[in-house]
């Protein structure tokens, strides 16, 4: 049974040592701009394409581990629900976190980490 979630951006999550260093490569390199930094975590974006993202992240502020992509979803109650109906792995449980998102983090069959969340309200 597929889970009726709309996807609306997917970003890839790179573990970065310098945030600093990393942050002037994306920059630098391709013309994309912060548009988000918590100091663990900087959001880059094209500005002209605001969607096309890219995450740098030194850890996780909550989570055991430094996903590798990010899915915002309309959904993220439903598709919990259908991950963990499906059996696959929760790494994160579902979370309200401080920042203003509720997100999970859950294991797909090739071991990779996928942050999924939604901005609530």
């Amino acid at each position: 049974m597929l889970v009726d979630v709309g996807v609306l951006r997917v970003v890839p999550d790179f573990a970065s040592q310098s945030l600093g260093a990393a942050t002037t490569f994306y920059t630098e390199v391709f013309g994309l701009q912060p548009v988000m930094d918590h100091g663990w975590i900087v959001t880059l974006a094209d500005p002209d394409r605001p969607i096309a993202q890219i995450s740098l992240m030194t850890h996780d502020q909550t989570a055991p581990v430094v996903p590798d992509t990010s899915i915002q979803v309309d959904d993220v109650d439903a598709t919990y629900e259908a991950a963990v109906r499906l059996g696959y792995e929760v790494v994160h449980p579902l979370t309200d976190e401080p920042w203003g998102v509720r997100r999970f983090f859950v294991r797909d069959p090739d071991g990779h980490i996928v942050n999924v969340l939604s901005h609530p309200g």
